[in-house]
């Protein structure tokens, strides 16, 4: 843990979202290949994924590759889907020993065969134990669009409707979010984006309508625990009010 004032334990977000970027451009700044940036990057998933583990967060969701990534050049997708398996393969174990379970949102059945293979069998193995929740759910956005995602939960939410499962008067946020990959975890608190950019790529559009929002110039490969926990204490220094005025929360 760093040498700074401690965090509140009674005001940890539950839910931590991570758009990871910046690791083309830190391989870039030193005169390495682009895959190095993301190679290094794995190292910061192990240190952030650890530092929840002790902060005793619920859920920890990354923006591992976007709908959108699958553009990039052929041989920078093969290299990331290689660093993916090797990512698994080498943290199940350790995933079963701290008590977290991995859970994967998007669209996972374009991903190579021994890819899903891969990400199926972890899942598996970490599942929890005769319905017990986890001390971790970690969330990897694979293949993943939040507008795709919505349109298929109203894609799904309106065939269920035709069959006569509900009826249009059915209809609430509360039962559009439970067809979301997301449905049973609570909304993300807190989204962070290394990298400086201050936008959100099209990921958890309808989870982050009251996240706070933190941004770091700092790049993904040099984003460690310590940096995570300089986030939370961010977070903890904000009034988050839900529409609601300082007076009225006080008064509650």
């Amino acid at each position: 843990m760093p040498e700074n004032p401690v965090l509140d334990p009674k005001r940890i977000p539950r839910h931590v979202a991570i758009i990871m970027d910046g690791n083309g451009r830190w391989a870039k700044q030193r005169n390495l290949p682009r895959i190095m940036g993301h190679k290094v990057g794995t190292e910061s998933v192990k240190d952030v994924v650890k530092t929840a583990r002790e902060l005793n967060l619920e859920v920890l969701t990354l923006y591992a590759f976007s709908t959108e990534n699958w553009k990039r050049p052929a041989i920078e997708v093969k290299g990331l889907m290689t660093l993916l398996k090797t990512y698994l393969k080498a943290e199940v174990q350790n995933m079963v020993e701290n008590d977290i379970s991995l859970r994967c949102i998007g669209e996972i059945e374009k991903l190579q065969t021994d890819v899903q293979k891969i990400v199926t069998r972890v899942i598996r193995e970490t599942a929890p134990k005769r319905e017990m929740k986890p001390s971790l759910t970690l969330n990897l956005a694979l293949s993943y669009g939040s507008r795709s995602e919505i349109v298929r939960a109203a894609r799904i939410m309106a065939e269920k409707c035709v069959s006569g499962q509900f009826d249009p008067e059915d209809y609430s946020e509360q039962l559009f979010a439970s067809h979301l990959y997301t449905g049973g975890l609570p909304d993300p608190d807190l989204l962070i984006r290394t990298g400086g950019e201050a936008r959100l790529s099209n990921f958890l559009l309808w989870q982050l309508s009251y996240a706070e929002l933190y941004i770091t110039e700092t790049m993904w490969p040099d984003f460690k625990g310590e940096s995570f926990i300089d986030a939370i204490r961010d977070y903890q220094s904000r009034e988050r009010r839900f529409g609601q005025t300082s007076e009225q929360l006080q008064a509650e």
